[in-house]
């Protein structure tokens, strides 16, 4: 089996052994004989984890529309005797698993979205899939890798369905639409499922997510913020429209936005303390103007904002509105600031209760 695919299904369950879901003469065979007896289970999977990675990533699905997606994932569950719940959150899928004894409830969960990136390595398996995205045409792919999360969580809730009657207390298997994000809407993916009552009762909620920069075989963990919060930004810089050839009549928007763009670079390297804690603003997207000799009115450009805590976060907050607003008061346009907020700092506690 790949190493890889082999390493995460021994990670996920053996945090659901250190939950203490298995009963406590089952804790020595664990220790023993657990890990023999998973990578033989995992070996056997190998054919079958493969094959649904590479069908997710053929066939992938943006958010809040992973319905082919979904109705693979449910009928694997269902298949394996497991109470399943569809259509949470819009497209989630959740499956339960009750052990042979009362217990603690413990939550594994794999996201479930594509990304709207054209794919460009040629494999057998490569998407083709295509979309229309905020007005462009553009490729589906699941860029992220949540495709090899969903085919290693299916793989893992067949191997504890094996183990059902040792089990003492009950696993929850949560795969999660959008995690990516939606844009104009104020909940959704693990907020929404949060808000529609998949985390009541579950005392500890685990996952993974895959790394190029790991080494297989590896785990990467820590105490404390380990995924920063996430904003989105839109800022709108508003000028005067003039002909290409006479721009002392303009008050270019173009050359204004890219400006700011600079100018939004030094809050990370002049007023966050990168000593302490690490922020990023990126932009990644800028729009403006239909034709080659005209400057427009306006440009719009939309990005990201990652912080760890929130006084970082107001602290980077206010110096994107005051940068992005005195640039262009400077050159006589107007900028408008938008920051909503998406996600809060996801926070990794070492440690489990006993």
């Amino acid at each position: 089996m790949s190493p890889f695919i082999q390493d995460s299904f021994l990670r996920l369950i053996f945090l659901v052994v250190a939950s203490g879901l298995l009963l406590p003469d089952q804790l020595a065979l664990a220790q023993s004989q657990l890990k023999s007896a998973i990578n033989q289970q995992a070996e056997a999977l190998e054919t079958k984890v493969i094959a649904w990675r590479r069908d997710f990533h053929e066939n992938p699905e943006l958010g809040n529309q992973e319905n082919r997606t979904a109705a693979i994932i449910a009928a694997h569950l269902k298949s394996l005797g497991m109470k399943v719940t569809e259509g949470v959150a819009v497209t989630g899928v959740v499956g339960v698993l009750k052990g042979g004894k009362p217990g603690p409830m413990v939550a594994l969960r794999a996201d479930m979205d594509a990304l709207p990136v054209t794919e460009r390595v040629d494999v057998p398996f490569k998407s083709t899939q295509t979309t229309s995205f905020n007005g462009q045409d553009v490729g589906v792919s699941h860029a992220c890798g949540h495709d090899s999360h969903m085919a290693i969580l299916m793989g893992v809730a067949e191997i504890l369905a094996s183990m059902q009657q040792d089990l003492q207390g009950t696993i929850k298997f949560v795969f999660q639409p959008a995690e990516e994000g939606m844009d104009g809407l104020d909940t959704w993916g693990a907020k929404q499922m949060v808000e529609e009552g998949v985390m009541d009762d579950v005392d500890a909620i685990f996952g993974l997510h895959i790394n190029s920069q790991t080494p297989v075989g590896k785990i990467k963990f820590k105490s404390g913020p380990a995924m920063a919060a996430v904003d989105n930004l839109e800022i709108k810089v508003n000028g005067k429209q003039a002909h290409g050839a006479y721009p002392w009549s303009s008050v270019d928007p173009i050359v204004t936005a890219s400006q700011i763009v600079m100018g939004l670079q030094t809050i990370v390297s002049r007023n966050v303390n990168i000593t302490e804690i690490p922020a990023i603003i990126t932009v990644g997207s800028i729009h403006g103007g239909v034709r080659h000799n005209i400057i427009p009115e306006t440009v719009e450009m939309i990005g990201t904002i990652r912080t760890y805590s929130e006084a970082q976060q107001e602290l980077v907050h206010r110096r994107i509105g005051e940068v992005a607003g005195h640039i262009a008061e400077s050159a006589g346009a107007k900028a408008e600031v938008t920051i909503r907020k998406m996600y809060p700092v996801t926070y990794m506690i070492l440690g489990l209760r006993p």
